[in-house]
């Protein structure tokens, strides 16, 4: 099923609404219920969505976790939920008690807005303490939704999943490696380039690297992106050359056209 496009509904609900949502209660039933419901789980149904699922913790009682779903009689989510104005950081240990009691394999901390996704990748039945994905309502890239359609109802697997997962938790921290060497070199990665060019790693030579190494990296970033995007608009010439084109009445200049062809090579 896909699911872009009620994905894409719910941010546009959120949008509308979030300023009249003043409760963690309608946070829930505004914006976390219709995410549930768009994965495919019967929220009418108390065998398949529980709500105030019991979670006890030691000699603390009457704890409970928001909503378990249950599939073929085995908890395999549970959500806890935030107001949409909450910072989830501030959160996470709630949900790592409720994660190892209920023997689930997913845990979501959202707000209605973000979505945080953990399993247990380090030890078995422990939350890990980074989710191996995060995703924003305003930010629905193709690839985030290939990868929530993994929980909707009709393609969960517990074990392809956590295969998946070991794959975008390495890719989430060598992207946060990589984007924190832009920003800022290390002195490690500055004396592997000085090693590589010229030569010794004096004073001088870390202060001029450490410019160096973000603008060369930016370059190469936007020359690939450059690449791309010309590959793109030849295509597009070629395309234009070989179909005929039919007589138009509205007169088209050929910077709107270079435009239209970027945008779409973007696109």
């Amino acid at each position: 099923m896909d699911i872009k496009a009620p994905l894409s509904q719910l941010a546009e609900k959120f949008n509308d609404l979030k300023e009249d949502i003043l409760t963690e209660e309608a946070t829930k039933t505004a914006f976390v219920l219709p995410f549930i419901n768009t994965l495919g789980y019967d929220l009418f149904n108390p065998k398949v969505v529980i709500p105030e699922f019991i979670a006890d913790v030691g000699l603390k009682k009457g704890e409970k976790v928001d909503y378990a779903i249950k599939i073929n009689d085995q908890i395999s989510m549970i959500f806890e939920c935030k107001h949409w104005r909450e910072n989830l950081k501030d959160h996470t240990s709630q949900l790592h008690r409720y994660f190892s009691v209920t023997k689930t394999k997913f845990g979501i901390l959202t707000n209605g807005f973000e979505y945080h996704f953990y399993t247990d990748l380090d030890t078995p039945n422990v939350m890990d303490n980074k989710p191996f994905l995060t995703f924003r309502l305003s930010h629905i890239k193709d690839s985030f939704v290939s990868e929530i359609s993994k929980f909707h109802k009709d393609n969960f697997n517990e074990d392809r999943i956590s295969i998946n997962a070991i794959t975008l938790r390495s890719l989430n921290e060598i992207k946060a490696i990589f984007k924190n060497e832009i920003d800022s070199p290390s002195i490690e990665l500055v004396k592997y380039f000085i090693s590589k060019t010229a030569g010794r790693a004096i004073q001088k030579n870390i202060s001029l690297f450490k410019e160096l190494i973000p603008k060369a990296l930016n370059q190469v970033i936007n020359d690939k992106v450059n690449d791309r995007l010309q590959s793109a608009i030849s295509k597009e010439k070629e395309s234009e050359i070989e179909e005929p084109v039919e007589e138009s009445k509205i007169i088209t200049t050929e910077e709107e056209m270079e435009g239209f062809r970027i945008i779409k090579a973007i696109l």
